[in-house]
């Protein structure tokens, strides 16, 4: 009877493990960011490399930092709601091309149209790293004392803007 009770007990636990497992939403990763100090850098600005940008310049400000690049395919999929976004509200739309040539991004952006303030370049992925990005696209929210308030993974969806983000963005400008 031992001999058949353990294989069962064991069979048991791995399938509690499975259930569990398949009621996590993936685009929903817990970031450790979350509720922290976003991490600071100073970056040249895409198209005018000859001046930089740096959170500190958003402090006061409840803004959206948006990892993006030329060659990521799921970039074009959120794009559209980006620039919707822009052209509705009055939140700062900030652009990370990450680890991307400067010609590509700008041409991207000119025939997809440009929905952000300003977009920056971080050519080596060192900020992306300090900001715990997956792989592009990701979105951040950031408060006006410069606290990460939500992370989103992967592509937006019209679902996570208007249940999520703006929702937030209005209880942040409060």
């Amino acid at each position: 009877m031992k001999r058949y009770l353990i294989p069962l007990l064991i069979f048991v636990v791995l399938l509690v493990f499975l259930v569990i497992g398949l009621q996590l939403k993936p685009r929903e990763v817990p970031s450790p960011f979350i509720g922290k100090p976003a991490p600071s850098f100073t970056l040249p600005i895409l198209g005018k490399e000859q001046n930089a940008f740096s959170p500190d310049q958003m402090q006061g400000k409840v803004w959206i930092l948006n990892i993006w690049a030329s060659w990521c395919v799921a970039c074009r999929e959120e794009h559209p709601l980006l620039v919707d976004f822009a052209k509705t509200q009055s939140t700062p739309l900030i652009g990370l091309d990450y680890k991307d040539k400067p010609e590509a991004a700008k041409a991207w952006l000119k025939q997809y149209g440009d929905p952000y303030q300003l977009s920056i370049s971080d050519l080596t992925g060192q900020v992306g790293i300090d900001y715990g990005v997956y792989g592009v696209p990701e979105t951040f929210v950031i408060d006006r004392s410069g606290i990460i308030r939500y992370k989103h993974i992967g592509p937006l969806t019209k679902e996570a803007m208007s249940q999520k983000i703006i929702p937030l963005i209005t209880k942040l400008e409060q």
